[in-house]
């Protein structure tokens, strides 16, 4: 009896719907900061174990394509068009928005299998691309893990259905769990397989974290309504407004990882270990971006759906700008927070094993580089799901094009400008301490970066207001 009463209350606990936008937030914000803390903890023993050195330049390098896949056709293509559209059809008839679901899942799971298999074929010429600067050794080891790390794309894919599915039922303590059981996989490789296997260890930790991400959602799904049918229908008109929403977005998002793998480019022909700097320092400062902005971002994007099927575009607007206001009051104190406790963050997280005094100096360096923008890239999230929820993808993507070009432009320029004396260079070596410090070139990546994101937000803000004008 207290078996069945203790079963019982997990069902209820997983399928619990939350009621409103900052609640969902909240859900979403405390998972955010257990799976960061997780992605905290895989960083240090990232660095513990391998050091800022090639070991490492070697497996973020490899995450590039598979990243690519993911961000292109998965976070940026298939989520950012299946709640709304699910949202719109459901609002109608359950029914044709299950099938449209079921027939969305096969048919995605088809294509991505041929994306990928395309890729493992062109993995090699890719990689000169991307890492130009590696050794053919280095070159040799890259490509096997990328092709093995190709299994990822395909597990997200299915799994982001079930996302989208959870997102509209407001079924958010299940959708965090998965980010949660995504970084335990990895620690698993690291702790577990790495030992015996060195690197690729670490590359099968992510294909199980990206197993177990799967798996958490199916039974929620389920739950909800969902029931898998073998319907393929290519030619479904449902399935082709999802690639009409996609198109202009996978533009946008292709840009984006364009530009990381520019920015990896200019960073393998710097010192050794600017990769790995670079990403460390990165990773760190998407943790408020993941805490605050995409928490709330992804709670408000089922409401923001809702609101633009039933014609709601006032109660859109009152909400939006809550949500943001919110976000900012957060952001801002954050921002200084990190800005301040750099050093004592990157020191606490990396400075541990193999991790030298001059990776720990240059990750913190660059750290405080990407708090000058931070505030507006944890802002971004939720300006692109209003744009998504009134099924504009065109107009980011353009933004986000025009962006990424600008970024490229200024990392290439701002290395380049940090390599000469300049009164610039020893000003920023005097503000972080560097002055007798080499390989501090890689500082033109994050500042690059944090100045192309405030353009990013200034554009999709003015651009989201004229919008709205325009509806309302």
């Amino acid at each position: 009896m207290s078996e069945n009463s203790d079963t019982i209350m997990i069902n209820r606990l997983f399928n619990s719907q939350t009621k409103t936008i900052t609640g969902g937030a909240l859900i979403l914000a405390i998972s955010a900061l257990i799976s960061r803390l997780l992605g905290i903890v895989r960083e240090w023993l990232l660095a513990s174990k391998f050091g800022a050195g090639p070991e490492l330049d070697i497996y973020f390098t490899a995450f590039r394509i598979p990243d690519l896949i993911y961000n292109v056709l998965i976070a940026g293509g298939i989520v950012v068009a299946f709640l709304p559209l699910f949202s719109e059809y459901f609002s109608k008839d359950e029914k044709e928005a299950w099938q449209f679901a079921t027939n969305l899942l096969n048919v995605l799971l088809i294509f991505l299998i041929l994306i990928s298999l395309l890729l493992f074929i062109f993995t090699p010429a890719l990689l000169k691309l991307i890492a130009p600067g590696f050794s053919p050794e280095a070159q040799a080891r890259c490509i096997s893990l990328t092709r093995l790390m190709l299994l990822s794309p395909i597990l997200f894919g299915l799994s982001s259905i079930f996302s989208g599915i959870l997102q509209y039922f407001n079924r958010f303590l299940v959708y965090g769990l998965a980010l949660i059981l995504y970084n335990l996989g990895i620690i698993l490789g690291i702790w577990f397989l790495s030992p015996y296997f060195g690197i690729l260890g670490v590359c099968l930790g992510v294909i199980l974290g990206a197993l177990f991400h799967f798996l958490i959602q199916v039974p929620s799904g389920i739950n909800c309504g969902f029931s898998y049918k073998p319907i393929l229908k290519f030619q479904d008109p449902r399935i082709k407004r999802v690639f009409v929403l996609m198109f202009p977005r996978v533009f946008g998002i292709a840009a984006h990882q364009i530009n990381l793998m520019v920015i990896t480019a200019i960073a393998s022909t710097l010192t050794l270990g600017s990769i790995t700097v670079f990403n460390f320092a990165n990773n760190i400062q998407s943790l408020p971006i993941g805490i605050i902005g995409i928490s709330f971002a992804i709670a408000a994007f089922p409401k923001f759906t809702k609101f633009q099927a039933e014609a709601k575009n006032g109660e859109l607007i009152a909400r939006f700008r809550s949500i943001f206001l919110k976000i900012l009051y957060l952001i801002i104190p954050t921002s200084f927070l990190v800005f301040i406790l750099r050093n004592q963050i990157v020191n606490l997280i990396l400075r541990h094993g193999r991790f030298s005094q001059l990776s720990a100096q240059l990750t913190a360096a660059s750290l405080g580089l990407f708090c000058f923008g931070l505030w507006a890239s944890t802002l971004i999230p939720l300006t692109l799901r209003a744009f998504f929820a009134l099924q504009d993808t065109k107009t980011p993507t353009l933004i986000a094009i025009f962006t990424v070009v600008l970024n490229i432009i200024l990392s290439i320029a701002l290395v380049s400008f940090l390599k000469e004396p300049t009164l610039f260079q020893a000003a920023l070596l005097k503000t972080f301490k560097l002055e007798a410090i080499e390989g501090f070139e890689v500082l033109g990546l994050p500042l690059a970066f944090s100045l192309s994101s405030i353009f990013q937000f200034i554009l999709l803000l003015i651009f989201l207001l004229k919008k709205i004008n325009e509806k309302h």
